[in-house]
């Protein structure tokens, strides 16, 4: 092939992390930064990026007494995240567009994977089923004291009038168990995941966020210029 047709891959970034760290509203700020360079970025999330992906979502957020099995609730994350993919994050991608996503693959590998304890190389394997080809290059991991960041949970829906969903309404310590499990994943995987500590002010966790994406945009900016 001449270099000439070598297309520049877009970057695919994924922010991750508990409940309460402010994963959305770093997203959104990323969003804007990577837009400003000229680039053209898609900003998404899991679940519930597709029509098909709202409905998972009632499904897994829902409180009830009929709610998902571990079993189930995995294998409703990996419908969503297949369904993603497909309409979403590939297209998006193979048109040239970046893409910035709150939450991915390795909500499940740590939630169900290590918390749920179904096995994170078992569930690795799933994702990679109903993930394909399409893998994060950076995961920016936003780290905090899981009793931090449910606190925070609650005064943000109290403010909306709002009630918590399922998962925030998991046990202290079963949040405890996700953090340590993004920790472990951070620490399996330092060249994708970087850990930032979500509990500074808002603008300085922009800041980390930023100065760890922006060498990767600004390097498909260069490519594609």
């Amino acid at each position: 092939m001449a270099l000439e047709e070598i297309k520049a891959v877009p970057p695919f970034i994924t922010l991750e992390g508990g409940e309460g760290v402010g994963k959305s509203t770093q997203q959104h700020m990323l969003v804007r930064r990577a837009r400003g360079l000229g680039l053209s970025v898609v900003g998404t999330r899991e679940p519930g990026a597709t029509q098909l992906g709202a409905s998972v979502r009632d499904l897994l957020t829902t409180p009830g007494h009929d709610h998902p099995g571990q079993r189930s609730e995995l294998f409703l994350y990996l419908a969503d995240r297949a369904q993603h993919v497909e309409r979403v994050i590939a297209p998006a991608l193979e048109g040239g567009q970046v893409v910035i996503c709150d939450r991915f693959a390795d909500s499940s590998e740590v939630y169900q994977g290590r918390a749920r304890g179904l096995g994170v190389e078992w569930v690795r394997r799933l994702n990679r089923w109903a993930c394909g080809e399409v893998w994060p290059d950076l995961t920016i991991l936003l780290d905090l004291e899981p009793g931090l960041g449910l606190r925070r949970v609650n005064k943000r829906q109290g403010e909306l009038g709002l009630t918590t969903d399922r998962l925030e309404n998991e046990g202290l310590e079963f949040h405890r168990q996700v953090r340590q499990g993004f920790l472990d994943q951070a620490a399996a995987e330092p060249t994708r995941i970087k850990v930032v500590d979500a509990s500074m002010p808002q603008d300085e966790v922009a800041l980390a966020v930023w100065a760890l994406a922006e060498p990767l945009l600004k390097e498909f900016k260069r490519l594609t210029a």
